[in-house]
């Protein structure tokens, strides 16, 4: 059976640049956010459109407006969460059904929220992705259209980065840079091969 890794960490940690590390050797990776992405564009938009009539143009999800619906309004974004989630879910599902059926011994799940949400639980080790809260902070003002009262209240959903390393199996620092997170990754690919995922079977980094 598959060996599932959850990576998670807080906005402008470096996930993404992480998680392309796994797929540079091979590791298939499921991307949360991309799927959220897709759902904009596809089956969540008649969901959303419902809920939030002015946040769907042209037949997809304007995420600006919909951030905008969201950002501070608690339930509100619950309701919107009650509708992502699940789906979002569904395409998780879909991706390790996929791997298992192909023999895979090692899945990354790519999941910002994976802490705050309990995914913890369907997951057999947890990589925290983290950096220093001034490298943190300057990643994310650095991005179009960001704020510091945005960064802020993104920052309050989220579970402080300090609590976040300490339910991790597994820390990168990408503070240090692409080179010296690769490294990381690749000891994090030592450690794992040979344990056995969901289901006994062990997998072994051809990759390393």
């Amino acid at each position: 059976m598959t060996f599932i890794l959850g990576l998670t960490g807080s906005i402008g940690m470096g996930k993404s640049t992480t998680a392309a590390l796994f797929q540079a050797r091979g590791i298939p990776v499921h991307d949360a956010d991309a799927s959220v992405h897709a759902l904009y564009r596809s089956r969540a938009v008649p969901l959303i459109a419902a809920a939030f009539p002015d946040a769907v143009r042209d037949g997809a999800v304007d995420r600006p407006r919909l951030s905008a619906a969201v950002l501070g309004q608690p339930e509100a974004l619950a309701r919107l969460e009650a509708i992502i989630h699940p789906l979002v879910r569904e395409e998780e599902e879909a991706f390790l059904r996929r791997c298992r059926e192909r023999g895979q011994g090692l899945a990354v799940l790519d999941v910002p929220l994976l802490l705050e949400t309990g995914g913890e639980g369907r997951c057999d080790a947890i990589l925290v992705v983290s950096a220093p809260a001034e490298v943190q902070r300057a990643r994310v003002l650095a991005r179009p259209g960001m704020t510091a009262e945005r960064l802020d209240a993104i920052l309050a959903r989220q579970i402080p980065d300090a609590r976040k390393r300490t339910r991790a199996h597994f820390i990168v620092d990408t503070s240090r840079g692409v080179v010296a997170a690769g490294r990381q990754v690749g000891s994090i690919l030592a450690a794992l091969a040979g344990r056995p995922g969901r289901g006994g079977r062990g997998w072994t980094d051809d990759h390393a």
